[in-house]
Parts: C-alpha cells; sequence; structure tokens
C-alpha cells in the first residue's frame, strides 16, 4: 500500500525560538514545488599576515542561508474541489509569512517543513505574484507565488553554533621558544590581526620572538564595528 503525497507546510510563529505557532493552520500548499533554491555562502577578506609577502583568504563570516522556491495556487477545482477562491489563498499565505503581526510589531518567524528531511526556520525576504489564469470576469484561477526567505537564528542560538572560541574570551597561553604574537593568535582566533592588541596589554615591545617558559593573557578584543 503506497504512501499518501506529503505537502509543504508553512508554518507561522510568534517567536524566534519558534515554539509559539501564529493562530491558525498551517498553509498547506496545493502543488508541491518543481524545485527549492537553498544557498549557503561564506564571506572572506584579503588580509596580508605581517611575516608574509601574500595576501591570504581570511574568514569574515557566514551569513544566512537563503531558501526559495515557487509554488502554484489553482483554483479551477482540478486541484482541490474545496480551494476555489483564490483570494482566500493569497490572504492565508500573507497572514503567516508576510502581514504586519501587530502583537510581536514585525512579520511572523516562518518554519517551512516538506517531509523529514527539509526544514527551513527563517523569515520572509520576498514574495512575488503572477497570475496566469481567468475567469471571463476576470477573476483570477491559478497564480505563481514566487517565495524567498533567510534563515533565522536566534541570539541565544548563535552563541551555541558560535561556541567559546571567540576573541571575547580570555586566554592564558604558555609560550614556547620560536612562537611569535602572530602566529599565536592564529591558532587561538584564527586570526592574526590581533597580535598588536595582545602585545600591548602583555606589555611587550616586540612579538615575532617570544621568550619561551612565559605565559601571555590573550584578553577579550573589542572588535570595531
Amino acid at each position: 500500500m503506497g504512501s499518501s503525497l506529503e505537502l509543504m507546510k508553512i508554518t507561522g510563529y510568534t517567536d524566534e525560538e519558534f515554539s509559539s505557532a501564529f493562530s491558525g493552520d498551517p498553509y498547506t500548499v496545493m502543488i508541491n514545488p518543481e524545485s527549492i533554491k537553498w544557498t549557503r555562502a561564506i564571506e572572506y577578506n584579503e588580509q596580508q599576515s605581517p611575516d608574509s609577502s601574500s595576501a591570504s583568504q581570511k574568514y569574515k563570516s557566514t551569513p544566512s542561508d537563503k531558501l526559495s522556491f515557487d509554488i502554484v495556487i489553482d483554483c479551477t477545482g482540478v486541484v482541490d474541489s474545496k480551494r476555489t477562491v483564490m483570494y482566500k489563498e493569497i490572504t492565508a499565505l500573507e497572514n503567516i509569512v508576510f502581514t504586519y503581526n501587530g502583537k510581536i510589531h514585525r512579520p511572523n518567524f516562518v518554519k517551512i517543513q516538506w517531509g523529514k528531511n527539509i526544514t527551513f526556520k527563517g523569515v520572509l525576504t520576498s514574495f512575488d505574484t503572477s497570475y496566469t489564469l481567468f475567469k471571463p470576469d476576470g477573476s483570477p484561477l491559478r497564480a505563481k507565488v514566487s517565495l524567498s526567505f533567510s534563515q533565522y537564528l536566534s541570539p541565544s542560538t548563535v552563541k551555541k553554533v558560535d561556541g567559546q572560541e571567540s576573541p571575547d574570551v580570555s586566554h592564558l597561553v604558555d609560550v614556547v621558544d620560536g612562537d611569535t604574537l602572530p602566529q599565536l593568535c592564529q591558532k587561538i582566533w584564527n586570526d592574526d590581526s590581533y597580535y598588536i592588541q595582545v602585545a600591548k596589554y602583555n606589555g611587550l615591545n616586540k612579538f615575532r620572538h617570544l621568550m619561551g617558559g612565559t605565559k601571555l593573557i590573550f584578553p577579550p578584543i573589542v572588535q570595531p564595528n
């Protein structure tokens, strides 16, 4: 016995932890998307190390994931005889992903779920509707809706993801002969550009060759905006 078709569902949430669902039912698409595009990217800065003659790619940030897809709303009655009013379909979808929610002073947070393997939590960034079939009186019968979302991570989730290996945490380091401050900054924070701040904090006037057996404090670093 075959399993029934699982349709994509779009659910609104009124909190950034995605625990309080928006009132009303989730929006279930009438026809699953033919394709979805899930975009990920990493941004880098070109930086040159003090002890190097060539620039290298230094990690800058990982922007939010992006998800985009098209859905078809068909109100001819062929797909679903109970869903034949285009205005109701568009309004139901808008209320979940687009309409300003006065209780939280912003549009809802949104979860897109399709089967067991695709779950995306984010916020809407674009909502484009193209009407493609009409009744003789001009009322739309079919529409293609293009939706784009940007991943949303709450501040508490970001802290968990980032972990503790960051420039805003203190580190006590045992120096070994041959160590340099840029090398140690690179090892601790994966960024050698903080060496001047560390040198000043520890009262060092040279940083290329440190004395083995000493201890240095790598303090919390205030990053410029």
